[in-house]
């Protein structure tokens, strides 16, 4: 990770052992429709170092104080993060791994072993938590637990964590999908105990970009009544494009640090499969919920950056990004092309300075098989090494953040 972080944290963590003088800065009042916290858990999701994570702007926790991380989804069963960061040319600052939650001993052992790695590489790490056994099984038991793992991250490894908590919950393809009342509460039992048991810890509430919201058909698709309600945001009796992909699940500023996103280019239109070049400002229409034509259902949906980063004073992470390729193709454009191309929007200046507010980057970098499309896409942007390290090589000077800088 930055050397500049690491100093912070290690101050931080000691103020957090033997105590430090509270913060002067008073937190922002919670979001008109988040629920009501009782005493307990307001005490509990105050930040236990420094000011209120929205107190000010580039006060979140874990926020680069300029610029954005790098980081990297691995697929960690093929590829160390060693190999990977010898293939890019550089080392990412930000490692993604997924863990179901709550942690069997198997999986607290995948968790504790993706941590070795990463302080091996003087990184950061992002554990995406995946509620397979539905929201009613996050515990304030299994929460507590989970803040003692990632506190212990920083105190035995040197390494901070990110915790993104139920990703995509406003999608219809997970089992914790489309129920914005268990989901709110959950994500607040999850964030009170990171926020007072891990200072060194970051929450990351992550919707599904909500161009094709809701999603319908998919196994998870709200079909209770009491859901289907709190999801109908504009009250006319029916759940459809035209309501809000992401207010009924927005847990409150006092539980989020910051807002994340994935943003993937599949190709030009529903139905995906083709390998296909981006058209010109695809990246920045999506964070800015423009319709771009790619998605079943299209429509315009509000624009994620300026409501909740700009509006919740939040940093944001786009925390999987790549363009399709389907490496049997016979015709199209060719990896280089198309990996470039994408490369060129996201990691462009045009980003840097349209969404200053973006402080991770993160690109998809896995070879797996598509149910969208019934193919194996190759994501990955070293199954070129030396086109990875051009064009990483090739990003506004300073903007980006590696390991250990």
């Amino acid at each position: 990770m930055p050397r500049f972080m690491r100093a912070v944290l290690m101050v931080l963590a000691t103020c957090s052992v033997v105590g430090c003088a509270a913060a002067t800065s008073a937190p922002s009042p919670l979001a008109s429709h988040s629920p009501a916290a009782s005493a307990s858990a307001v005490d509990s999701a105050q930040p236990s170092f420094g000011p209120a994570p929205t107190a000010a702007p580039g006060r979140a926790r874990l926020q680069p104080p300029s610029g954005a991380y790098f980081g990297l989804n691995l697929d960690w069963g093929n590829e160390t993060a060693q190999q990977a960061s010898e293939a890019l040319g550089h080392t990412p600052a930000v490692w993604v791994q997924f863990a179901t939650f709550p942690m069997d001993e198997a999986t607290r052992a995948d968790v504790e072993a993706f941590v070795e790695q990463v302080a091996a590489v003087d990184g950061m790490a992002l554990l995406t938590l995946e509620p397979h056994d539905g929201l009613g099984a996050v515990t304030d038991e299994a929460a507590a637990d989970l803040g003692d793992l990632v506190a212990r991250a920083w105190t035995d490894h040197g390494v901070p964590m990110f915790v993104r908590f139920a990703h995509e919950m406003n999608g219809t393809w997970y089992p914790w999908s489309q129920q914005p009342e268990a989901y709110v509460k959950a994500f607040r039992t999850v964030a009170a105990a990171v926020h007072e048991r891990s200072p060194s810890s970051a929450m990351i509430w992550a919707p599904n970009q909500g161009s094709g919201y809701p999603f319908t058909g998919g196994k998870y698709a709200a079909r209770g009544s009491k859901d289907v309600a709190a999801l109908d945001t504009n009250a006319d009796g029916t759940l459809d494009a035209t309501d809000d992909p992401y207010a009924p699940y927005y847990p409150g500023d006092d539980a989020v640090d910051w807002i994340g996103v994935s943003l993937y280019h599949w190709g030009l239109a529903y139905p995906w499969g083709e390998n296909e070049l981006p058209r010109p400002g695809t990246f920045a229409k999506l964070i800015r919920g423009v319709d771009t034509g790619a998605h079943q259902g299209g429509g315009t949906v509000p624009d994620l950056y300026a409501t909740y980063a700009d509006g919740h004073d939040k940093p944001m992470a786009i925390i999987e990004t790549a363009i399709l390729y389907d490496p049997s193709a016979t015709e199209g454009p060719s990896e280089k092309d198309l990996k470039s191309a994408w490369f060129d929007q996201v990691y462009s200046e045009t980003t840097r300075t349209d969404f200053p507010r973006i402080g991770m980057l993160n690109w998809f970098e896995w070879r797996k098989q598509e149910s969208e499309v019934g193919r194996l896409i190759d994501w990955r942007l070293a199954s070129d090494p030396a086109l990875a390290r051009s064009l990483l090589d090739s990003v506004p000077a300073g903007w980006l953040h590696f390991a250990g800088e």
